[in-house]
Formats: structure tokens, C-alpha cells, sequence
């Protein structure tokens, strides 16, 4: 359970290892870069902890914390993102399909994608709920969970199918980032991008990714209905 102290909005959470540490606060630097609000922590080992805090809000802790710590938490309740079949075996080529939606653009926001094997057998199906934020932020995080994720599976060529033109275009640098808060996202999903032996990036229409978007409307229903 989150604390309420004189430094932020607090909580420690413990792990089996380092390794398992290390790959929670990867994701929620993510969340944190689509919230556009970032925390304070501190990781030693199996463990880490964060503090939240608003600055712009007089150091106080207001509702933009409680919402990152929502969505930091529904990150420990989501379904593990691979199967223990698919993460014995390792897959060099795949498929990912992603989308990102916002309810109100900045509102209720999530991420989804699916990874499939050059066969259409789904790997990973999983949807992230990210709090309030934008559709843009939303669908670049997809992105880059996504291909987190396709790191893990072993994979050294990945096909990038998504409905949002901007995203696609921006990746190819066909398209310019005027948004200077979507730099450092997609900065990091270039790291990520020359990781990988080979990448694409195809645009596709909306009917076509329906499973991602099936994933973002999951996880933003859950949340919704929860709260």
C-alpha cells in the first residue's frame, strides 16, 4: 500500500532478484515518460523504492502521484506478458502489432500489443493501463513495451504493424516530433529499434489491428470498472 509521507507519495516493492527489479523499473520509466511526471528512487539489489511527488504543485502530493501510483501498480497485477512455453523457446522472427488509445485525449489512457510467430500463433497479448495521459503517448508506449518484450522472446527481426500513421512515420523519420514531450520515448524506442538485427515499420488501417486494440480497451475497462 502507497504511504502518504513527508517526502511523497511512497512504497517498496521486493522481488526475487535483481533482474526482476531491474525489468519493473524499466517499465515504469515508461509510465512515467507517458505521464510526463517522474519519480524519485532508489533500487538496491530485489529491491526498489519510489517516492512521488508533485514539484509544481508546491512539493505537495497531489492527484497526478495517485495516478502514476495506479498505474505503477497495475503493472504488478497484469497477466506475466509471456507464457512459459513461449519464453523457453526462442523466436527470431515475429510480428507486433500495437495500438494506444486515450478516453478524453489526455484521459484514461492504455497500451496493447500482440506478438505472433511468423505462423500467427500469439506470444504475447497483453494491455497496459497507463493513467491519464494522450493517444500519442499512449501508442509510442505500446511501442516500446512491445519491443521490450520482443527482446525477451530472443527475437532478432521484428515487423512492426500499427494503425497510427503519426507513430509509423515519425519512426520511419519520415515525419518530424514537433511534440518535444514525445522525444525522449521515442528516442528510447530507437535504442531499442538498432538492438534488433532487422526492423520494419508498416502502417496498417484500424481493422487490421484489431487485437492490439482489443488489448488497450481490456485493460482500460478493467481499470475503469475497478475504480
Amino acid at each position: 500500500m502507497w504511504q502518504e509521507t513527508k517526502h511523497g507519495l511512497y512504497k517498496q516493492f521486493n522481488f526475487e532478484n535483481f533482474k526482476q527489479a531491474w525489468a519493473f523499473m524499466e517499465r515504469v520509466a515508461a509510465l512515467a515518460e507517458a505521464h510526463q511526471h517522474h519519480p524519485r528512487w532508489e533500487n538496491e539489489w530485489n529491491v526498489v523504492q519510489i517516492w512521488l511527488i508533485t514539484h509544481e504543485g508546491g512539493q505537495k502530493i497531489t492527484d497526478k502521484d495517485r495516478e502514476l501510483a495506479a498505474a505503477i501498480d497495475q503493472l504488478l497485477s497484469d497477466k506475466p506478458p509471456v507464457t512459459p512455453k513461449a519464453a523457453s523457446v526462442k523466436h527470431s522472427k515475429v510480428k507486433l502489432y500495437a495500438d494506444g488509445g486515450s478516453r478524453g485525449n489526455p484521459g484514461p489512457s492504455a497500451s496493447g500489443y500482440v506478438i505472433l510467430d511468423l505462423e500467427d500463433n500469439v506470444l504475447v497479448d497483453k494491455g497496459v493501463y497507463l493513467g491519464i495521459t494522450t493517444n500519442n503517448q499512449a501508442e509510442y508506449t505500446a511501442l516500446k513495451l512491445a519491443l521490450e518484450d520482443c527482446q525477451r522472446l530472443g527475437a532478432h527481426e521484428v515487423q512492426v504493424y500499427m494503425d497510427s500513421l503519426l507513430v509509423v512515420n515519425q519512426m520511419k523519420g519520415i515525419f518530424k516530433i514537433k511534440n518535444r514531450d514525445l522525444w525522449p520515448i521515442h528516442d528510447a524506442i530507437k535504442q531499442l529499434a538498432g538492438g534488433f538485427k532487422k526492423i520494419s515499420f508498416q502502417h496498417v488501417p484500424r481493422e487490421l489491428n484489431k487485437l492490439a486494440d482489443a488489448a488497450v480497451n481490456r485493460a482500460l475497462d478493467e481499470q475503469l470498472k475497478i475504480t
